[in-house]
């Protein structure tokens, strides 16, 4: 077999040899995986995305106009393919992260609601927005699930969390004695 070039092989991948695109997997599969080994930390996550870029490489090379060379062309697949799913991991943990501190404010404001008397926390409450004052009324008071609470105000859960976290940050500007 003679050495083809990539865009011999191209061009018969884009003539219906759909097989040849394993002799491009073949030429770049190593370089690609390391390249992305050290970007994700993750032989897991660079396995996969490893297998994305080759599936967007091979349905984008219809539009690949060879004024670079594929090697430059699927590299720049493969990085941006990495930095997406690096910002993806990282919005993942920042949510976690977020999801720790909101149960970490729920329990310091339960705590805070426990030690006062029920008549300050009332005032405290009114001096909220309507919406506001009702989150607060139904997820501290009557303990109701985020989920419960979405459904008889007819907004979105996230919209309910959005909610209980300014009524927490109105809450501490109130008890602090600065007002709403």
């Amino acid at each position: 077999m003679r050495n083809l070039s990539d865009t011999d092989i191209i061009d018969s991948i884009l003539k219906g040899n759909a097989v040849d695109f394993n002799l491009l997997i073949d030429k770049y599969k190593h370089r690609a995986f390391s390249m992305l080994k050290r970007m994700l930390k993750n032989q897991m996550d660079a396995e996969e995305v490893l297998q994305d870029s080759f599936l967007k490489a091979y349905y984008g090379l219809k539009n690949f106009r060879k004024e670079s060379k594929f090697s430059t062309w699927f590299y720049s697949i493969v990085y941006h393919s990495a930095l997406s799913r690096l910002s993806s991991v990282k919005e993942k943990y920042q949510k976690q992260m977020e999801s720790i501190e909101d149960n970490f404010e729920v329990e310091s404001l339960k705590t805070d609601f426990e030690t006062n008397d029920y008549s300050s926390l009332h005032d405290m409450i009114s001096k909220l927005p309507t919406k506001y004052a009702s989150a607060v009324n139904l997820f501290y008071l009557e303990e109701m699930s985020c989920e419960e609470i979405a459904e008889i105000m007819k907004i979105s859960v996230s919209n309910v969390k959005v909610l209980l976290h300014r009524s927490r940050n109105y809450l501490r500007e109130i008890s602090k004695g600065k007002g709403v």
